[in-house]
């Protein structure tokens, strides 16, 4: 989100940013940086709202996102949830709701609601956001939804316990806004079966537009990380655990790197629900005397900047060293899906545990240079990055100020 709003206060715009995410990231090096943008106001959900309504809005949001059924309390949860009903409920979110959209537009004639994008298995109570969306509306102002990630999959069953290929419900929640904003078709894909082709839109990705990583460059904090000479540097970053990885392999894989005196490997938890999965507190990988477990302090653009190759088990930061020539190792056959890069370059896909052996060996005998096949580079950024085109920060603004003034 921070691109699209960092070119919206270049245009000449302002913008309330509210944060609702459990952490409030104070600190965060881009959190920093639209603090010091003039015409930025970035604030907590609890530190607007009076103790007692924001205490109100986390219970209903607790009672109505789908982790809180997984948890400890589902007994507790399901008994609150009977007894404030969604007439009761309904009652606090208008209240918040006029209380917000009063604090950013009472004095405008014009103007848009920006989420990011809203599924009914999100952290984020999706009836909330119904009534918001509403609320917002009939006072005359946009509603739309933009992308907080890209799409590293190409294939559909790819989490536990998905076992039919349909159309994903989850996604309908998707149909309130004016406009659905994503990266690129294969994106797209998810949303069309329940959006029409007025409200669907492919703008390409905020985050990795050439745009925006020059800009990064200015931004980033200075790395933590030592550059070591002399030795092959690879990076492999996880997914979270709710996504199908093939563990016992990918220990047989990180134990045979290990075997490689001119190998280090870093290996560096998903940002969001990393701890969940037991992989790098395992004693056999945390043992292993060239393999070094990143904290979740660490940006993950700092070991793409630190490594030589990226293995990636499907996530979207493999695509900062796409951008940057770095060899990708798409490790496709570690997890359940069929992931984005190796679908547009098949050079990139590691299909057993030979072809890591030999594609590692090719590296500390001939380096890493010349790896992709460049036309398939050049069509995965054109169609995925950057589709329809390149400007894409520019297309982002002049689609919010066209909702914001119809």
């Amino acid at each position: 989100m921070t691109p699209v709003i960092a070119k919206w206060i270049e245009t000449g715009h302002i913008c309330d940013v509210v944060m609702i995410s459990k952490k409030r990231f104070d600190g965060d090096y881009r959190i920093e940086y639209l603090k010091s943008l003039q015409g930025v106001r970035l604030a907590h959900l609890r530190d607007l709202l009076p103790g007692f309504d924001f205490f109100m809005w986390r219970l209903q949001t607790l009672l109505l996102v789908r982790s809180s059924y997984r948890s400890f309390f589902r007994p507790l949860v399901t008994l609150l949830t009977a007894a404030h009903r969604q007439e009761k409920r309904k009652k606090v979110w208008e209240k918040i709701s006029r209380y917000l959209l009063k604090r950013s537009f009472t004095d405008l004639n014009n103007g848009v609601v920006v989420f990011d994008w809203i599924e009914r298995n999100s952290e984020t109570a999706v009836e909330w956001v119904d009534v918001f969306v509403n609320l917002a509306r009939n006072q005359g102002l946009g509603v739309v939804s933009l992308p907080h990630g890209d799409s590293p999959h190409a294939s559909q069953l790819i989490r536990h316990g998905e076992w039919v290929l349909k159309p994903d419900t989850s996604f309908s929640a998707a149909g309130m806004f004016d406009r659905v904003v994503v990266p690129n078709a294969l994106c797209a894909i998810r949303f069309r079966p329940f959006l029409d082709d007025r409200k669907l839109v492919v703008l390409g990705s905020p985050r990795y537009c050439e745009e925006w990583l020059t800009k990064l460059k200015s931004l980033l904090p200075e790395s933590p990380l030592q550059p070591s000479k002399g030795r092959l540097k690879i990076v492999l970053f996880l997914r979270k655990a709710n996504f199908t990885t093939f563990w016992e392999e990918l220990s047989e894989v990180v134990q045979m790197l290990s075997t490689f005196e001119e190998i280090e490997l870093a290996i560096k938890p998903h940002t969001r629900g990393g701890w969940k999965q037991s992989f790098t507190k395992s004693a056999a990988i945390q043992g292993l005397r060239n393999v070094k477990i990143i904290e979740f302090d660490v940006h993950s653009i700092h070991l793409i900047h630190w490594a030589d190759v990226v293995i990636d088990l499907a996530t979207s930061i493999a695509y900062e060293a796409i951008r940057a020539k770095k060899p990708l190792l798409a490790a496709d056959y570690l997890h359940a899906g069929r992931s984005a890069a190796a679908q547009y370059m098949p050079e990139t896909e590691l299909r057993c545990r030979d072809d890591v052996y030999e594609r590692v060996c090719q590296f500390l005998q001939n380096g890493c240079e010349n790896y992709y096949i460049e036309e398939n580079r050049q069509k995965f950024i054109t169609e995925m990055l950057e589709s329809p085109r390149k400007d894409g920060l520019r297309h982002y603004v002049e689609l919010l100020e066209a909702l914001a003034s119809k």
